[in-house]
């Protein structure tokens, strides 16, 4: 893990983070007991830079990352864009764009300092992911919005109940 931070930090983009399932698998792997780290289907690196939105630029980003760490699965995403691409009003900051992530075991980030220290950001708190919950972050909690599907639509395909059995899913009310 403290290569992917280093190969992050690398980059030296403003506003960045590792999010989402680079933390989660960990921990829940962790709680669960397991020796060998869950494999990740990606890497996600956010960070917020308003001033190049182009996606061209995050590929790049992506091949420099994959020169410095070959073999990590390699996504990254600039939060100044992705409003656009999630229907959602302007971000403010890559932790104002985790707040809107779907589910508040996913809504973190980690980040390693100049002094290598690591930064998290969990806008919702750490509490449901260490209490092995998948819960709907508030945008995405109301059962009869658009969002509450993305939500289910998630849960179901991730199937995170099979990797890691004592996970307790929350569906939006």
């Amino acid at each position: 893990m403290m290569d992917v931070l280093v190969a992050a930090r690398a980059l030296q983009l403003p506003d960045w983070w590792v999010c989402a399932g680079f933390i989660r698998s960990k921990v829940w792997d962790t709680l669960h007991g397991y020796v060998h780290r869950t494999p990740l289907p990606d890497v996600d690196v956010i960070y917020y830079d308003p001033m190049n939105v182009d996606e061209t630029f995050e590929k790049s980003l992506e091949e420099k990352l994959r020169n410095l760490l070959p073999g990590a699965p390699w996504s990254v995403k600039n939060q100044a864009r992705m409003h656009l691409i999630n229907g959602q009003a302007p971000y403010v900051s890559s932790t104002d764009a985790m707040s809107k992530f779907p589910e508040t075991a996913t809504a973190m980030g980690v980040q390693l300092l100049d002094d290598n220290r690591i930064q998290l950001a969990a806008p919702w708190g750490v509490h449901d992911l260490v209490d092995l919950i998948v819960r709907p972050t508030p945008l995405f909690s109301n059962r009869n919005s658009a969002e509450a599907r993305i939500y289910e639509n998630r849960v179901t395909k991730k199937k995170w109940e099979q990797t890691w059995p004592l996970v307790h899913i929350v569906h939006p009310s």
